[in-house]
């Protein structure tokens, strides 16, 4: 049994189904000689003839056989191949979805689920936070939005206008360090860490891991920053508490994660208008 969850833990998230837990312990059916994921959808045995074990190496080890309905050792496989396309997906030319899945060795639809159940958003949706991230960059880094746009990755400026909202602010005023602007930012703790996000009077324009106030003026310099007032809070809390209420694999990398966790943020604070 793993050290992070103990035996009424594994049961309750057994008998749920819960996809959330696969791959975090296996559940060892006495009566049948097999191992299964949390989420296999076999009729459940009693719990008397279960155990909980941390890996399907000890349920091998224990004489126990994979269930051939859920595939349990199918999971580490999965996980490596979601985080394999993730950092393909973060590059400067992210492949397309049947590109993506042939890399990792899956077929295009079926990883496209799988990718989705792991992180909580689709690979294309996952792209889009990487690209806006470096679109960010570029615009610090060069007077010129058109010359920003190309080296973040986008095909054409159609492309980094229809995600141009993510900014909170026009690019031009991105690329003068928000000059013009005025920025409300607060702190909350997430499931993937610490958070601060910040909103001009457009929308939220940063959602950022492990940042302060420093932080935050050294991503804008010339922006008036304000702490949130209480309504800031509010949204803001809503708007955390929608993205958290996905599941995401806990086990994926801290990255991995906080990448997926900011792209619900953004589908969510877009879905609120």
């Amino acid at each position: 049994m793993s050290a992070t969850i103990d035996s009424d833990t594994a049961w309750d998230a057994f008998a749920r189904r819960d996809r959330a837990f696969d791959g975090r312990f296996v559940v060892a059916v006495h009566s049948t000689h097999i191992y299964c994921k949390p989420s296999c959808a076999a009729r459940r045995p009693r719990r008397e003839n279960v155990a909980f074990l941390p890996d399907s190496a000890a349920a091998r080890a224990a004489g126990y056989r994979p269930c051939r309905r859920c595939l349990p050792d199918s999971v580490a496989r999965d996980r490596q191949a979601v985080i394999a396309a993730a950092t393909l997906l973060g590059g400067d030319a992210p492949p397309p979805l049947a590109a993506l899945a042939a890399a990792v060795g899956y077929a295009p639809h079926h990883f496209h689920r799988l990718f989705h159940r792991l992180t909580g958003v689709t690979p294309a949706a996952f792209a889009r936070t990487c690209r806006a991230d470096r679109v960010l960059t570029a615009l610090r880094e060069t007077e010129s939005v058109t010359t920003a746009i190309y080296a973040a990755g986008y095909a054409a400026p159609s492309r980094f206008y229809a995600d141009a909202a993510r900014l909170g602010m026009t690019p031009q005023a991105a690329t003068a360090g928000g000059a013009g602007e005025t920025l409300r930012w607060i702190r909350l703790v997430t499931p993937p860490g610490q958070l601060l996000l910040a909103a001009t009077m457009r929308g939220w324009c940063r959602f950022a891991f492990d940042e302060d106030r420093a932080g935050l003026h050294a991503a804008f310099p010339v922006a008036t920053l304000l702490p949130g007032d209480p309504a800031l809070r509010l949204e803001a809390e809503a708007l955390v508490a929608r993205a958290a209420a996905v599941a995401v694999d806990a086990s994926l990398p801290r990255p991995l994660r906080r990448t997926a966790f900011r792209t619900l943020l953004h589908q969510r604070a877009t879905s609120i208008g």
